[in-house]
């Protein structure tokens, strides 16, 4: 896979974006709402010790299962993400575009999206080691960035460009490793597999062996001896809080684990999960939604157990 820009690039592409972006987002959403039908969810996540489960409606299930309904969001949320060090901070995607945030763990929520285009958000992740960044991934147009939790937006990076095209992200997740600038990495998983890009915002690459900044560089992408499958979609991507080289991928064929932050990738369970997310004090502790059941699992994604009907 190969994820480095070209050197020429099409003469106004951004103010194309700019025109296309909502033809882009509502080109993403009747699929999107056609999959979703009859399911009430799409996203979830940690919240200390919490699972919050959001769709078109909020729920929050306690380590034992059970649940507390909060009220509903004013349109479904497609993306979620909950700050790991600061329970309660929580930013939601909403459908057909805006951001909202929530500083009581999903019962109240107030707008969050200054400066972003009005177009769908297909992805959120929070900075590892940057307690007020936030990056947003916008349909047809690429990743943004609030460095002041939600206040002010600013664009960072184009799409992934993958296989001679540019690529919708689908998932983010923010990983803390040595080799990036200043330690952080940004991965994508897209409808082609798994990029990322340091927080220098340099450009997308593979997930490399060895020294990744000098590849990155030197335009290098040696392959992994154990990649994720080719041409699969990449319907969710976590990586863990506590074990920064720990990844989750969520694709049709099943569930995936990196312990090397994603260069080689070992297939865990068949288990189909539409959304992932990883306890922030445990790294073998995952959550996932597959069909209409809330599940989890204490050995990394090995084995199963159903904690609640959604």
């Amino acid at each position: 896979m190969n994820v480095n820009h070209p050197t020429t690039r099409p003469l106004g592409r951004r103010c194309v974006l700019g025109m296309l972006g909502a033809v882009a987002a509502a080109g993403l959403m009747p699929a999107r709402r056609a999959q979703a039908k009859g399911a009430a969810t799409s996203a979830l996540d940690f919240d200390g010790e919490a699972l919050v489960v959001v769709g078109t409606r909020v729920q929050r299930f306690d380590p034992s299962g059970d649940a507390t309904r909060l009220p509903a969001p004013r349109t479904p949320i497609r993306a979620l993400a909950c700050h790991p060090d600061r329970p309660g901070q929580l930013f939601a995607a909403l459908d057909g575009g805006g951001l909202d945030r929530s500083e009581d763990g999903g019962r109240t929520w107030s707008a969050a999206s200054g400066g972003l285009p009005q177009a769908q958000i297909t992805a959120l992740a929070i900075a590892a080691g940057a307690p007020d960044s936030v990056y947003a991934a916008i349909a047809g147009d690429g990743l943004w960035r609030s460095e002041d939790a939600g206040t002010r937006w600013s664009f960072v990076m184009d799409r992934p460009w993958i296989a001679e095209a540019e690529r919708e992200i689908l998932t983010l997740a923010s990983v803390n490793l040595a080799s990036g600038m200043g330690g952080i990495w940004i991965y994508a998983g897209t409808d082609q597999g798994v990029t990322r890009v340091p927080d220098c915002f340099c450009r997308w690459q593979d997930v490399v062996a060895g020294d990744a900044m000098d590849a990155l560089v030197a335009g290098t992408s040696p392959a992994p001896e154990a990649p994720l499958p080719e041409g699969e979609p990449v319907k969710s991507l976590v990586s863990a809080n506590s074990a920064p080289e720990r990844l989750y991928a969520a694709l049709p064929s099943g569930l995936w684990a990196s312990t090397d932050g994603g260069v080689a990738w070992e297939n865990r369970s068949s288990l189909h999960a539409q959304a992932l997310a990883v306890d922030p004090a445990d790294p073998d502790h995952i959550a996932a939604t597959s069909a209409t059941k809330l599940k989890h699992s204490r050995d990394g994604g090995a084995t199963w157990a159903t904690l609640a009907a959604l």
